[in-house]
Parts: C-alpha cells; structure tokens; sequence
C-alpha cells in the first residue's frame, strides 16, 4: 500500500485507532470514559505502620497507573515479573469537571465514586523503594487497577465515610472506615489540583487501610466500600 507524503516528504502513515478504555456507570446505559488515573499513596496510619515506610505526618503523594490497568471483566491475571502480588482496597474518586478554584467547592469535580483495588507487585516496589528509584514497575502495569462501577454523585451522593471491607475467598483480610483516612476527598482533589490540572475523565484512587496481601490464581476478592457497587474480581492465570 502507498501512503501520502507530508509536504516535507515524509511518508505520513495512518494511525490506530484505540478505542477509550471505560468503566460503567451504575444505573445508567452509559460508561466512563478513563483519561488518567491517579492513586494517593499512605492514606492509612494503619498501613503506613504495617509497611513500615515514610512518616505518618508526610503530605500527600501521587503516582499514576496507565490507563489499560482498569480492569471491569472480573478477572485480573496474575502478572510476569512478581512472586508477590498483593491486594489493596480503596474508595476511587471519578472527577466529572475541573475542579473549581475555590477549595471549599472541590466536591462540584465529582461525577461518583467506585470501588477499586491497586494492585501492587510487592516484591518490586520494595526493590524500588529500597534503591530510591520510582515506583512504576510495582505499581503501573497492566490490569493492576481494578474499578468497580460508578454511583454518580446524583444517584447515591457523596461518599465521605462508610466502611470498607476486603474479603479473600471468603474470609476478611481488610476492614477499616473512611473517616479514619489521613487526607480526606475534599483534601485529596486540593492537594492533586496543586499539582496537574483535573479534568473528566480522571479516576482518583484514595489510598488503602493495614492488610494487604498477597493472592494466587484462583483466589476470590469481594471489596465493599460504604453503599457503593461491589466489586467482584477473580486473580487468574496471566495472559
């Protein structure tokens, strides 16, 4: 097949076409289109002292995970490159406008709220953190952000306390309660809109509480958050 030449001469080749990567949207005939997804790291006192890493007086941090690690099927494979992967549940924030630059009217950014987990290779983030390098190879890879379906603001109101609770093949492993987050959501969208403009699309996943762990193929994680829809994941065989 020939392809046109740009004006300088170059061969202009035609680009893929990608289709957006989307979360549903409970109650309604219409999904979340997913354009950054953001995570706050040590939001727990809790988990802070249970990874026995940085200080519980720290500020807020952020990472950010592609946007091919959303996972909605319910099977999340189990990933190359970890011996030890492991489970943290949180309270995802999904942001519907740029947040406005009053502070007190952070929450107007919010579309709804899900459920998630952000799945870690331990094993490597602790490598990472022990050489001072960055945290991607734990924390950014493929199908390592499952999101449970979003409850609009409209439908179910703000999610600003509840509980949360992880179960592994049946058996809790953790249980905590929004109210006991260092940063809370309002806080969180403040401090993040400090550092990279917010726009819809944009999924802010808030933190984990203490007991994480790993999982094998075959295990079973049902996470509940407040009132939101559940969600339901499988860890199977990595594809």
């Amino acid at each position: 097949m020939n392809h046109p030449a740009t004006a300088n001469g170059a061969v202009a080749l035609p680009l893929p076409v990608v289709a957006p990567v989307t979360v549903p949207v409970a109650g309604r005939d219409q999904a979340f289109a997913v354009r950054r997804i953001y995570c706050v790291g040590r939001n727990y006192i809790e988990h802070i002292r249970e990874m026995k890493e940085g200080d519980e007086r720290d500020p807020p941090f952020f990472f950010q995970k592609p946007t091919d690690a959303i996972v909605t099927d319910g099977q999340v494979p189990y990933p190359v490159l970890t011996e030890d992967f492991q489970f943290e549940l949180e309270l995802v924030i999904a942001i519907g406008r740029t947040p406005d630059p009053d502070p007190t009217q952070s929450l107007s950014a919010v579309f709804g709220y899900a459920v998630g987990l952000d799945m870690t290779r331990r094993d490597r983030q602790r490598e990472a953190f022990r050489e001072g390098r960055p945290w991607e190879v734990g924390k950014s890879f493929d199908a390592s952000a499952p999101c449970g379906p979003i409850l609009p603001v409209e439908a179910g109101g703000h999610v600003l306390a509840g509980p949360l609770t992880l179960e592994v093949n049946g058996r809790v492993a953790q249980q905590s309660e929004l109210g006991k987050m260092i940063w809370n959501v309002p806080e969180i969208i403040v401090q993040l809109s400090r550092q990279y403009r917010l726009m819809p699309g944009d999924l802010i996943y808030t933190g984990t509480p203490a007991g994480v762990g790993a999982v094998q193929v075959g295990d079973r994680l049902r996470g509940r958050v407040a009132a939101l829809p559940e969600l339901d994941v499988t860890i199977v065989a990595g594809r």
